[in-house]
């Protein structure tokens, strides 16, 4: 490539003068959602990044790295993928409704809605249910909207406007709207038939052997699903099966469900709520055999936090939610792609 044609580097004035509105923009929504939380008597924390263990999931990967101390010791870090476990662990030590504008980091992951590292927005309220945190995610999208001035969501031709009321449909509801799956057949005893849900699903996606009843559900989510949520209105996705919420508690009406919600917005997922798991045994549990899919599939596998452990066992009933910040920013900015709503892009990239 010739010395003339190469990209122009982000720092260049050209170019940071193309994304400076939706910067201006971001510092307008970051203010108003601070001074929203402080109205609703919130206290703002910043809590570590750097964890011995950055998230138990299957599918999240953390970058690592190694702590030495003054007498040459070593110690296996890892920077997290959400600040869940440390402000989890201050509920426990008696904070009630707190939040955190948090640096994440999630390794093979990036594209117009992913970089490896971003900001996330969480919030967790003590002795709350999980309603309740779903009616503050909708005034926290709004209020960003107000911020900006703008009226209608858009991105990828589709539309939603933030100010409606939003579509309220249930996982079990949107499978069998927009896939034709009767997707609680498949669920029983805390687990999902994988078999039964790759006889429902396989005219609907390409299933391998190897896919387990959570790949099929997520094969089938992507496919057919998320594209029709958020069109015209948010929708709030709620009522997750058991197997997908490994950090909320089952609803007591149907142990077959959770108490887990995302909403959406122009087919894109901004959050992703709980009424939170308080069992430190069954949390144990299911961390467990998420490291053992994740040695199964990738190798690897991240130590349990035994703290983080040892604070479910003493939290209060809570809730909590985790927004994508950077993402709010986008839709409530106009802007095409969260690297454009950044200050910094990610290091090494033009």
């Amino acid at each position: 490539m010739a010395q003339d044609d190469r990209p122009l580097p982000w720092w260049s004035a050209g170019r940071h003068t193309d994304v400076r509105p939706f910067l201006t923009a971001r510092n307008a929504i970051t203010r108003a959602t601070r001074a929203w939380f402080d109205e609703q008597g919130f206290t703002e924390v910043e809590t570590a990044i750097l964890q011995v263990s950055p998230g138990n999931e299957t599918h999240l990967h953390a970058p690592r790295t190694e702590l030495v101390g003054v007498d040459g010791a070593r110690a296996t870090r890892y920077l997290r993928t959400s600040p869940e476990f440390a402000c989890k662990k201050l509920l426990a030590a008696g904070e009630t409704k707190i939040f955190e504008f948090a640096r994440v980091f999630r390794d093979r992951e990036r594209g117009p809605l992913h970089l490896p590292e971003f900001t996330m927005l969480e919030w967790y309220r003590a002795n709350a249910t999980y309603d309740a945190v779903m009616a503050d995610s909708i005034v926290v999208i709004a209020h960003a909207a107000q911020a900006t001035g703008i009226g209608r969501f858009s991105f990828r031709g589709r539309t939603a406007d933030p100010f409606a009321e939003p579509e309220l449909l249930t996982v079990a509801s949107a499978f069998e709207r927009f896939a034709g799956i009767d997707l609680l057949a498949t669920v029983a005893d805390g687990h999902g038939d994988r078999e039964r849900l790759a006889a429902a699903a396989g005219q609907r996606v390409r299933i391998t052997d190897d896919d387990t009843w959570s790949d099929i559900f997520s094969k089938v989510l992507v496919a057919h699903i998320e594209p029709n949520l958020g069109q015209g209105r948010l929708t709030l996705l709620f009522e997750y099966p058991v197997p997908e919420a490994a950090l909320a508690r089952a609803k007591p009406s149907d142990p077959r469900v959770a108490e887990r919600f995302e909403i959406y917005a122009c087919g894109v997922e901004l959050a992703n709520g709980f009424g939170e798991l308080t069992d430190a045994r069954e949390q144990r549990r299911r961390f467990t055999l998420a490291m053992d899919e994740k040695q199964r599939r990738y190798g690897e596998r991240y130590p349990l936090d035994e703290d983080f452990l040892a604070a479910v066992a003493n939290m209060p009933e809570a809730s909590g939610v985790a927004l994508g910040f950077d993402r709010l920013v986008m839709l409530a900015s106009g802007a095409s792609g969260v690297d454009r709503v950044v200050w910094t892009p990610p290091s090494g990239e033009t």
